[in-house]
């Protein structure tokens, strides 16, 4: 039998690096399968506790985890979205067929309105995307306006006959999605050209400052950045980039297996999990790309990274529609979200927002809804527990390990992922086991300062399979008492597939 995994973890408490911007735990909210009806919105006339046909349960799940940012309304619905189909008394909205995911009628209850009423019960900021790829320019720019725009303006005219006097503050703004793919299937040049036009009328209203994200590559076509940047960059100077967009975007999705053959989300085999373990920690490699080709042009990184689609995609639940993208969340999803984590923090200086897919009912969702019950999945909890990252000062953490990896197939998979931060006073640990079957023992190496009174919890289950339904909670957060406080720091006994948090107050 081989020997028990180990590692050190230095880390110095007093070099405070870059700031985890908490929009990195943002989410992300589509017109697809049942996100939107039945997870966010259930209508006025439902039993089910609602605020404006919102549902409530939802937004406080939802606010226990701090959610700084929801973008809405795609995905790829977006570039079929006709924002105006979506305002005024809803019996006179008219319908229309979503295309992309399911081909069922979209009735447009839920629109403008409802969306930032639905971030104002959240507390978090809205994050609009565009339309570029059916839509036009001045329909992109009259919504802006409608949005922002003064009460005297035509648009602001608008907006108060239906009911809102007031303009919104609306700080991020997608100029497309996808534009490769379902978004218009255009070359990087063509749609280049096009992010510099419609971001041109992305105009500011009053002291509404666009944050604008131009739709940016799929994984790791680096190529695409690089025409994206070339876009917005006085080539053969070393003057910081233009303002016509200020993110540029990439999606990237973890699976175990093909495109085409995802896996079941709760049936698979060790191999199978440290294949998505495999996948997930590509996100480093992918990341570290783009952020290479953007410092050819803006060494200053004025410009932001924004990885506004994540997390897992598997087989949908058998007995669903496939157009609904309905699947459980099981451990292993969210081991899955902790190490992305882990990796958000490191490149927490170009970094600046990420945005989970999806946040009700579909894909890795944070919430399971049926009917007036509600499910917090394993990923829910992995949110929860690294919460106090957001806005903290990220720290660099040093690993020495011995054993912590495993073979799979001719590639190696690392199975300890760690980091850490600091905010007002109070240190966070995150470290995640992915072995599934060995505990690693842990010490923690803590120079500049110590921890007084350092508290853990754990996030494990007997098998990374295992998940949550309506009958019962198999996968939760609960308080962690193996830790043991030295002179020099922290020892601990990482279980298998698990995820740990340790937080205490600084003492210098």
């Amino acid at each position: 039998m081989s020997p028990q995994p180990a590692a050190r973890a230095i880390v110095d408490l007093d070099l405070e690096g870059p700031v985890i911007s908490r929009q990195l735990y943002g989410h992300f909210a589509e017109h697809l399968g049942r996100c939107i009806y039945d997870g966010f919105y259930v209508g006025e006339d439902s039993e089910i506790p609602n605020e404006g046909g919102i549902r409530l349960d939802v937004v406080e799940a939802l606010r226990r985890l701090n959610i700084p940012n929801l973008r809405w309304p795609g995905g790829c619905f977006a570039d079929e979205y006709h924002w105006r189909d979506g305002i005024g008394p809803r019996g006179s909205r008219p319908s229309m067929v979503n295309s992309h995911w399911g081909k069922v009628v979209e009735n447009n209850h839920f629109g403008t309105h409802d969306f930032l009423a639905l971030c104002e019960l959240l507390g978090a900021d809205p994050y609009v995307n565009g339309n570029v790829g059916s839509g036009t320019v001045r329909e992109m720019s009259d919504w802006i306006e409608y949005l922002t725009g003064s009460k005297d303006s035509p648009m602001g005219r608008l907006r108060t006959e239906n009911g809102r006097e007031e303009p919104w503050r609306v700080p991020f703004w997608g100029i497309g999605n996808e534009a490769w793919g379902c978004g218009g299937n255009l070359r990087a040049e063509a749609y280049a050209d096009l992010a510099r036009q419609f971001a041109t009328y992305c105009r500011d209203h009053g002291d509404n400052r666009l944050y604008r994200i131009a739709a940016g590559a799929n994984n790791d076509d680096y190529a695409w950045t690089e025409t994206l940047m070339k876009a917005i960059s006085s080539l053969g100077s070393t003057s910081e980039p233009r303002g016509y967009y200020q993110g540029i975007s990439v999606h990237y999705y973890t699976t175990s297996g093909h495109w085409d053959r995802k896996g079941s989300a709760t049936e698979f085999d060790t191999e199978q999990y440290y294949r998505t373990m495999i996948a997930a920690r590509r996100i480093d490699q992918l990341l570290a790309g783009h952020s290479a080709v953007m410092d050819c042009y803006d060494p200053g990184k004025k410009v932001g990274l924004v990885l506004d689609e994540w997390g897992t995609w598997w087989d949908v639940a058998p007995g669903t529609n496939p157009g609904f993208l309905h699947q459980q969340n099981t451990l292993r999803d969210a081991l899955v979200a902790s190490v992305h984590f882990d990796v958000f923090h490191r490149r927490a200086d170009r970094l600046v927002m990420a945005n989970i897919a999806q946040t009700v009912n579909v894909l890795q969702a944070m919430l399971l809804t049926d009917e007036d019950r509600l499910v917090l999945t394993p990923t829910y909890h992995v949110f929860e527990m690294n919460k106090g990252h957001q806005d903290a000062a990220s720290l660099a953490v040093h690993l020495r390990t011995s054993g912590t990896s495993v073979q799979v197939g001719e590639e190696e998979l690392d199975t300890l992922s760690m980091s850490a931060s600091v905010k007002d006073g109070t240190v966070l640990f995150s470290v995640t086991n992915l072995d599934a079957d060995r505990p690693v023992a842990l010490t923690l190496d803590l120079r500049g300062g110590r921890l007084a009174g350092p508290a853990a919890r754990i996030l494990t289950a007997d098998a990374p399979q295992r998940h949550n339904t309506v009958t019962g909670t198999a996968v939760e957060a609960k308080p962690f008492d193996a830790l043991t406080q030295t002179p020099g720091g922290l020892e601990l006994e990482l279980p298998p597939h698990s995820f740990v948090t340790i937080s205490g107050r600084l003492v210098e």
